[in-house]
């Protein structure tokens, strides 16, 4: 294999119409490659476009409870949730404690428990419900299926 001196290499390159491109400058010699730059970094912008167009985007939906949620109203939110699940986005559901309603912290929880155990067979608990000033909120994703 030749190595070429800088100023040969750099001649060569003219010659051909390319750049000269310091690919590893630390090495000795350094490692030079002729190549058409604009090309290069047309191609590595593509590049970097296709792997961030390919990179999971990650879609969090979220489910409103009040503590005295009753049976009709959590099916109904159930069914959207099961369809939020089904379509591959997280799932953030929360209670919200208006006023004294603070006051029914283990109604709230029981609630997020509840949707928990009905939708286990399509997504998994990623935070159990955790009380956060005025709301309880609990994440769950969806199950990777194949």
């Amino acid at each position: 294999m030749d190595v070429y001196p800088t100023k040969k290499a750099l001649a060569i390159a003219e010659d051909l119409g390319l750049d000269l491109v310091e690919i590893s400058p630390n090495a000795k010699p350094p490692v030079v490659k002729a190549m058409d730059y604009k090309k290069f970094l047309y191609e590595q912008k593509k590049r970097e476009k296709a792997m961030k167009a390919k990179a999971s985007k990650v879609v969090v939906k979220e489910i409103r409870f009040g503590p005295n949620t009753d049976d009709h109203d959590y099916e109904f939110k159930k069914r959207n949730a099961e369809k939020f699940l089904k379509e591959g986005a997280k799932l953030k559901a929360f209670v919200f404690f208006k006023g004294r309603s603070i006051v029914f912290k283990d109604k709230g929880e029981i609630l997020l428990l509840r949707l928990a155990t009905d939708l286990e067979e399509l997504g998994k608990v990623e935070q159990m419900p955790k009380l956060e000033g005025k709301r309880m909120t609990m994440f769950m994703s969806p199950l990777k299926t194949k």
